[in-house]
């Protein structure tokens, strides 16, 4: 029986209705979001993503501007713009690019993003509070996996869950959410792949999380049968775009699987919204 499909645009929709709610209660207060992005240099991918970005912001009601900024500044000058910004109470939210500049340590300059702004969660404390069970500000794709993974209304509970990928704003993040839930998670990677046991630990998955950037990565005959597969990766393969999974086989075996594009992506950008209004509600306290 072919799986569901689970598809991102309804739920990235209802997520984008609550926060329009959140809008208004603040705008009562006296409080209007504000989003900055900040851009190094010209880059016409980020310019798309920037663009459809400020769409999505400016449809709810939340103000956002883009600062693009020289390609040659330096960490130091860098490190000052995003200090500034941190400062102006107009702004509630900031997004810093990537990539930056080479010989800019993005951990550094991350580091410096106000904790209650840092609407991508990705300044360490915003990541630590996660270990505590207790995520403010979390990675936006982190917990629109989440997001994809509770509207199955599984019950996370003893669950076998292998995470294939270990970025710091998927992967890792991912493996904590969840095990916090009190799911058994495994964690693979390219050691995983090289020692031939990542088919190994697919099989298993009664939860499976592809966010690796490689097309086809995961066959889909790997897949459990009636498992929940989440697809994180965009892959262009000839004149289309892809995932990490092979989708048309894996569908046959699973009970639920995100398709690409049109899963993972319109909840990521909900979720951003989301993380940008409770940051503007933290002004209220």
């Amino acid at each position: 029986m072919a799986a569901q499909i689970l598809a991102g645009k309804e739920i990235a929709e209802r997520i984008k209705q609550e926060v329009k709610n959140e809008i208004e209660f603040l705008k009562q207060k006296g409080i209007i979001p504000k989003l900055v992005a900040v851009q190094i240099g010209e880059n016409p991918s980020s310019a798309v993503y920037l663009n459809a970005q400020k769409k999505s912001c400016q449809s709810i009601g939340i103000n956002h501007e883009v600062i693009s900024l020289a390609s040659n500044i330096s960490e130091s000058e860098l490190i000052g713009f995003i200090q500034k910004l941190n400062q102006d109470r107009e702004i509630t939210g900031i997004i810093l690019q990537l990539p930056l500049p080479q010989g800019i340590d993005v951990r550094k300059v991350q580091s410096t993003i106000a904790v209650e702004k840092d609407v991508e969660g990705v300044n360490p404390a915003n990541l630590g509070w996660i270990i505590y069970g207790r995520p403010f500000l979390a990675p936006c794709t982190a917990l629109a996996v989440k997001e994809l993974i509770d509207s199955t209304n599984i019950d996370l509970y003893g669950k076998e869950v292998v995470m294939v990928g270990h970025s710091d704003i998927v992967g890792k993040p991912v493996a904590l959410l969840l095990v916090d839930k009190f799911a058994t998670v495994s964690i693979c990677h390219i050691a995983t792949s090289e020692h031939g046991m990542l088919e190994t630990h697919v099989k298993m998955a009664e939860i499976l999380i592809v966010a690796v950037g490689k097309a086809h990565l995961i066959k889909g005959d790997w897949i459990k049968e009636g498992a929940i597969v989440i697809d994180v990766g965009i892959n262009k393969l000839g004149d289309k775009i892809v995932g990490d999974v092979e989708f048309e086989t894996a569908k046959e075996k699973a009970s639920w699987i995100t398709p690409v594009p049109g899963g993972v992506g319109p909840v990521t950008t909900a979720i951003l919204l989301r993380n940008t209004i409770k940051a503007a509600k933290n002004l209220i306290t």
